[in-house]
């Protein structure tokens, strides 16, 4: 044993000269005569995870940091993580910035580069979209112009996984994507004029690529001199039942009162609340609900995306003066957050708007949650009182095509690994009952999806009726679902199969896992995960009983294996 050890150090101690090596020594970039070659060490060997095959690079000196930061939101409070960085300097002299992370690799080019991904097996890639709603399929059919939006997740033979994203978006940036110019390989271009933010790929085992937070560790610091008022919750949203939005006072009323009723924290008042309905305006509905100690949050236009046809309120929020004056007024009535949509694209002029919105909504000590938007790339970090993003093909297109009904099981499977590693997501979960077309998952999987995903402000899709007609145990449940994680651990799972996480928040874990397959299938927690969690379990399975979707049990024990139905699931919740 002793021989091996010392073989494999000095193999690192020869790959540290002519390598950048992350300070754990489990990433390596290695300079050729091709580019850089990223590789894993896995199984006592050297995985080649991609290639960024650039020529003439010169490297410069390494150099060290440690990041450690707490979040308010987000998958875990306390962050913390290494990197050793180079600077390399290109043909052109232009410089080439990379970071070697102890979960990987995050590069800043001054210009398009390119990554070869040939040693991947298996990928899951979403067609881009200016709003970045789509599925993530297994071996999507990869063909020269292939436009693909992030996150993209690969899979190398051995069981290790790389996630590829982008890290330290700023307002002078464009935001990029991959466009293949072979099946295998990938050009990064930004959509505009301005390049600078980082390229960045997660790399390790499925575990390691969901419980990172590379995204924000390579971001910028947080910005905001005060986040105490940031307040993560549950709120409840009108659009999902009535597949429109808020101008009806008395809807809005019902929504707020289902609010009190299950102690929310929040109710979103969604678009056309500038057309209000029962001679009332939505001063009176935002009254309504600060005076029951709910939190009231409203949606706005963003106008530069959809803007002919689509609702209002419109034109409020793009000149400085006339958002300043509204987030003012916001501020003054008791509002709480935003809900901005329809932004339509990456490019240069829509990254300066919102970051323009989040620091005028921050100054309102107003939360913001980005519809319609691109994906997150570190700004949970550097502006904190965003609390959630779209950027998912969720729960809404039940109102939209009959599509999502026979694929959401398995793209909720899929969205642990992929979409939400990135940050929190407004996917819009838990519906018990119907909207304009009809779901097939069950009860339990439906539950689950509200810990399963990680939003900072979590919006229940189904209708009052529906919600307060449950058992019990269900309303006491989502009374107090928490929001924002102390830690969050992969169980286990396979995107598009199946998958189970863990979240802490205090001293009470949540084990949520779901079928993503339409066959029943056991779904197991490693027994050393239980050990020390708690005693008094409440746990939420899918029911034999047709006429009874529910089976509820407590007990001082949570099994390690639960049988699930098809498209099924459960939630496990655990206190000391």
């Amino acid at each position: 044993m002793k021989k091996i050890i010392y073989s494999i150090a000095l193999l690192l101690g020869s790959m540290s000269a002519q390598a950048q090596i992350s300070p754990n020594k489990n990433v390596q970039v290695t300079l050729s005569e091709e580019g850089l070659a990223i590789c894993y060490w896995h199984h006592c060997h050297w995985e080649r995870v991609a290639t960024l095959p650039i020529s003439g690079l010169k490297p410069g000196k390494v150099t060290s940091a440690t990041v450690k930061y707490t979040m308010p939101l987000g998958k875990k409070a306390a962050c913390t993580n290494k990197y050793r960085q180079c600077v390399y300097t290109d043909a052109q002299g232009q410089e080439f910035t990379v970071r070697v992370y102890n979960d990987g690799v995050a590069w800043q080019a001054p210009h398009t580069s390119t990554i070869d991904l040939s040693t991947a097996t298996n990928h899951w890639l979403m067609q881009w979209s200016d709003g970045y709603e789509g599925f993530f399929p297994k071996n999507r059919s990869v063909k020269r112009g292939l436009r693909v939006g992030y996150p993209a997740l690969f899979e190398y033979t051995d069981g290790t996984f790389a996630l590829i994203t982008e890290s330290g978006m700023d307002r002078q940036y464009a935001a990029s994507s991959m466009h293949a110019t072979s099946p295998t390989t990938f050009e990064i271009r930004p959509e505009g004029h301005e390049q600078g933010a980082w390229q960045t790929i997660i790399i390790g085992s499925l575990s390691d690529v969901v419980e990172s937070t590379l995204v924000t560790d390579n971001s910028q610091p947080c910005r905001l001199d005060d986040t105490k008022w940031i307040e993560p919750g549950v709120a409840s949203w009108v659009y999902w039942a009535y597949n429109h939005g808020s101008n009806d006072y008395d809807i809005i009323k019902k929504y707020t009162d289902m609010a009190v009723a299950l102690h929310l924290p929040y109710v979103l008042i969604d678009a056309e609340w500038d057309e209000m309905k029962n001679g009332k305006t939505v001063e009176d509905a935002v009254r309504y609900a600060v005076e029951r100690g709910v939190k009231p949050m409203l949606w706005y236009n963003s106008c530069k995306g959809w803007i002919n046809g689509a609702p209002g309120p419109k034109w409020r929020l793009n000149k400085p003066e006339d958002r300043e004056r509204e987030f003012a007024w916001c501020e003054k009535i008791g509002v709480k957050g935003i809900k901005i949509d329809f932004f339509g694209g990456d490019n240069n002029d829509n990254i300066a708007y919102m970051v323009d919105l989040l620091e005028c909504a921050a100054r309102h000590h107003l939360l913001v949650n980005f519809h319609g938007a691109t994906i997150p790339r570190g700004w949970q970090r550097t502006y904190p009182n965003l609390v959630s993003t779209e950027g998912v093909y969720g729960a809404e297109w039940y109102n939209n095509v009959p599509t999502f009904t026979q694929r959401a099981a398995c793209h909720n499977a899929t969205l642990p690994f992929t979409r939400n590693v990135v940050g929190s997501m407004d996917y819009t979960p838990c519906a018990f009952t119907d909207s304009q077309h009809p779901h097939i998952t069950t009860h339990a999987h439906e539950l689950a999806l509200t810990a399963l995903y990680e939003s900072g402000i979590q919006h229940l899709a189904d209708r009052p009726e529906s919600f307060l007609s449950q058992p019990q145990p269900v309303k006491d449940y989502l009374t107090h679902l928490p929001t924002a994680w102390d830690e969050t651990h992969l169980l286990s799972g396979y995107p598009g199969e199946s998958v189970v996480i863990a979240r802490r928040k205090g001293t009470t874990w949540y084990i949520a896992g779901i079928n993503g397959t339409d066959a029943p299938r056991t779904l197991t927690i490693p027994p050393h995960a239980l050990k020390k969690l708690g005693n008094k379990v409440t746990l939420f399975e899918d029911s034999a009983d047709k006429a009874n979707p529910w089976k509820i049990t407590t007990s001082t024990e949570c099994p390690t294996s639960l049988p699930t139905s098809p498209r099924g699931g459960f939630v496990a919740k655990i206190e000391k």
